[in-house]
């Protein structure tokens, strides 16, 4: 064995002690490892609100014939307010026991509509006292819990600027904090200076604002669509809480739009008619193709009144719409 082979035990040793002492964790804190460099926020989506589909329907509506699957949700029209607090007794309230049995089988939301054209001054009274105020949201509250209900849908029209746009939010505001777990909405005048009387602090405290952009001269106007679009936005409405409306009926007679078509099926490729002696106007096929396009872009869902105005068939207005989402 030469000298190298009788050191060569000793080398080895002295190497490994001198590998351990390098890997060994050293107490002083300049030695200590740099932290992890920070992660860059990443453009994570995100998650999309569904596009609503929102049908007003009446008692005069057939629970059987409702096309549950081409629709989000549902307002039942009206639970009619006392300047008390209390409500005229709901006639047919089987019809929305029906309705609503049906509709959570089927994933839809039910809501009750509040109100409607004509009593105005009912709201004016009950909203002004808060005595009044909290006998009606104690009804409202009950009303829905008894039918099992999935909100309430205001239809005042319209609070005025000034004290009654006030009185609006204070009713907004204390249903809010009433029913914290249901839905809350309202139906709005599609822009002008009545509009202004829905404060914009009633906003954050609605889940979405059904916007009537019919009615008047320019009753289903795209220029009407457009402007109820661009007047709540600029208000500043959220445009997942923008419900933007058209109409299923003619103005200025009422005409149904399935009366229409079932005496001329070429109407329902045209916005005008002539009507027991007199020009209407409505919306057809292709307008409320358009018009859905333009809510899917910038609204948050589509609603109109009402669906007892709607065909079965092929013409159908809803079926339009339907197709236009999902195509």
């Amino acid at each position: 064995m030469t000298q190298f082979s009788r050191m060569k035990p000793l080398i080895v040793l002295l190497v490994a002690f001198a590998l351990v002492g390098c890997s060994s964790k050293p107490d002083s804190a300049e030695n200590t490892p740099p932290p992890l460099p920070t992660l860059q926020p990443t453009d994570t989506p995100m998650p999309e609100t569904p596009f609503r589909v929102i049908a007003y329907v009446t008692s005069a509506v057939v629970p059987e014939v409702i096309p549950y699957d081409k629709l989000t949700h549902i307002n039942y029209s009206f639970l009619i307010p006392n300047a008390d607090g209390t409500f005229v007794t709901l006639p047919n309230a089987w019809k929305l026991d029906k309705i609503i049995d049906e509709a959570h089988v089927a994933g839809v939301a039910v809501l009750i509509s509040v109100g409607g054209w004509g009593w105005d001054a009912e709201f004016e009274a009950l909203a002004a006292d808060p005595a009044t105020r909290a006998v009606f949201i104690d009804n409202l509250k009950a009303f829905v819990e008894e039918h099992d209900l999935d909100g309430a849908d205001i239809d005042w029209e319209y609070p005025d600027p000034g004290i009654s746009a006030e009185n609006f939010l204070l009713l907004i505001d204390e249903l809010r904090t009433a029913m914290p777990d249901k839905l809350l909405t309202t139906a709005v005048v599609n822009d002008g200076p009545t509009a202004s009387g829905v404060d914009a602090r009633t906003f954050p405290l609605l889940d979405f604002i059904n916007v009537m952009a019919y009615e008047g001269h320019d009753h289903g106007t795209m220029a009407q669509f457009d402007n109820g679009i661009k007047y709540w936005r600029e208000r500043g409405v959220p445009p997942e809480k923008l419900i933007i409306g058209v109409p299923f009926y003619a103005e200025p007679s009422g005409a149904p739009y399935r009366k229409l078509v079932e005496a001329d099926p070429g109407l329902a490729q045209t916005d005008s008619a002539e009507w027991n002696g007199q020009t209407v106007h409505f919306n057809g096929i292709p307008t409320i193709q358009e018009k859905t396009q333009i809510a899917l872009e910038s609204a948050g869902g589509i609603m109109f009144w009402t669906l007892e105005h709607d065909t079965l068939d092929d013409l159908s207005l809803l079926k339009a719409i339907d197709e236009t989402i999902n195509k």
